[in-house]
Formats: structure tokens, C-alpha cells, sequence
């Protein structure tokens, strides 16, 4: 996969699964650009900040991602906490 179409499918999964678990928490997230498979996310609003924010990233978005795209390396976290 290229990196265009892997970030249409993380957007595809960002919309239809991650974005209203975040939503519920008060905050959301924006995949901002995808290198080499490694995507790249910013989170926003009630999660921009919050301390759960790395095990959200790491433990939820990124092996959600991976079980759902094959061709995601590793999902780093974009914002600036």
C-alpha cells in the first residue's frame, strides 16, 4: 500500500470507530500525514492534554489500527501536549 492509500483507510477507520470513542471523552483526533506507514495523529480538545492521552494513542488508536490496516507500522502521536 502507498502511503495515500493507507491514510484513506486510517481515515475511513478514524471516522467510523475512533472518532466517537474520543468524541464521548470530549476531545477527537486528526491523522495529519503518513511517512513510510508510520501515521501520524493529533488529537484535539478534551484529549489534547490529558494524561491518558499516550496509552490512548499507543494502546487503543495504534493496535486498532494495525488489526484493521496490516500496512501500519506504527501510529506516533502529533500533538503538542
Amino acid at each position: 500500500m502507498t502511503d495515500q492509500e493507507i491514510m484513506d483507510a486510517v481515515n475511513v477507520v478514524m471516522e467510523e470507530e475512533v472518532s466517537p470513542a474520543l468524541a464521548s471523552h470530549g476531545g477527537g483526533g486528526v491523522v495529519t500525514k503518513v511517512e513510510n506507514g508510520v501515521v501520524y495523529i493529533e488529537l484535539e480538545g478534551g484529549c489534547k492534554g490529558c494524561p491518558g492521552a499516550r496509552m490512548t494513542m499507543k494502546n487503543g488508536i495504534e493496535t486498532l489500527l494495525k488489526e484493521r490496516i496490516p500496512a501500519v507500522k506504527e501510529v506516533v502521536d502529533d500533538t503538542a501536549h
